[in-house]
C-alpha cells in the first residue's frame, strides 16, 4: 500500500486486496495492471474490468497510487492513472472519501475530471475535457456501455451527480 494508506485509515490493510486486471490500452495493445479495492468488491471488480476489455473501453494506465510521491491523487489524476483505493477525505470536506474504504474507482481521470460547485477542476489540467460533446476515446458519457458496466451491477457514476461532478468516478457503498 506504501504512502496510500496510513495508519488512522478507515479501512485497514487487512479488508483490501491488490486485484491484477488486464486492460486495453489507448495504443490498442493488452496490459496489465492492479487496483486495490475492498475484498468484498473483488469479483465484481474483476467482471467489470473484464467487460471493459470485451468492450475495447481503452484505458490509458491503471496502477496503485504509491506509485506517486505521497500517493499524491492529483499527480495520478495528471497522469490518467486509473486508480481505486488512497486514504484520502472529499474534497472539500471532513469526511472521508469511498476510496479510502476501497469502495471506489477513478477511471481515465485526466479525461473525465472533477468539477466542483464553484468550477474547481481535479486534475487542475482537465480543462479540455470540461466539453462533454467530445468523443475521444477513454471519455465517458450517460449510457455508454463502459459507464453501464458499472451502473448495471448497482454502482453509482459521479458523471450523473448535480454537484459535484465527478466523471471519473464510480462507487458501490
Amino acid at each position: 500500500l506504501g504512502a496510500s494508506w496510513r495508519p488512522g485509515c478507515p479501512a485497514g490493510p487487512e479488508l483490501l486486496r491488490r486485484v491484477e486486471l488486464d486492460y486495453l490500452g489507448f495504443d490498442n495493445q493488452t496490459h496489465r495492471g492492479s487496483l486495490i479495492v475492498h475484498k468484498d468488491l473483488v469479483p465484481q471488480v474483476i467482471s467489470i474490468f473484464a467487460d471493459l476489455y470485451r468492450l475495447r473501453y481503452p484505458i490509458e494506465k491503471m496502477r496503485t497510487v504509491d506509485h506517486y510521491p505521497g500517493a499524491e491523487d492529483e499527480l495520478s489524476m495528471r497522469d490518467n492513472n486509473t486508480s481505486a483505493f488512497n486514504c484520502r477525505g472529499i474534497p472539500g470536506s471532513q469526511s472521508w472519501s469511498l476510496h479510502a474504504y476501497g469502495r471506489a474507482i477513478d477511471v481515465n481521470p485526466l479525461l473525465n475530471p472533477y468539477i466542483d460547485s464553484s468550477g474547481d477542476l481535479q486534475p487542475a489540467t482537465a480543462g479540455p475535457y470540461l466539453d462533454r460533446t467530445r468523443i475521444d476515446p477513454g471519455l465517458l458519457h450517460p449510457g455508454d456501455p463502459a459507464v453501464l458496466a458499472f451502473t448495471n451491477r448497482g454502482w453509482r457514476w459521479g458523471g450523473a451527480w448535480r454537484s459535484p461532478i465527478d466523471y471519473q468516478h464510480f462507487e458501490l457503498r
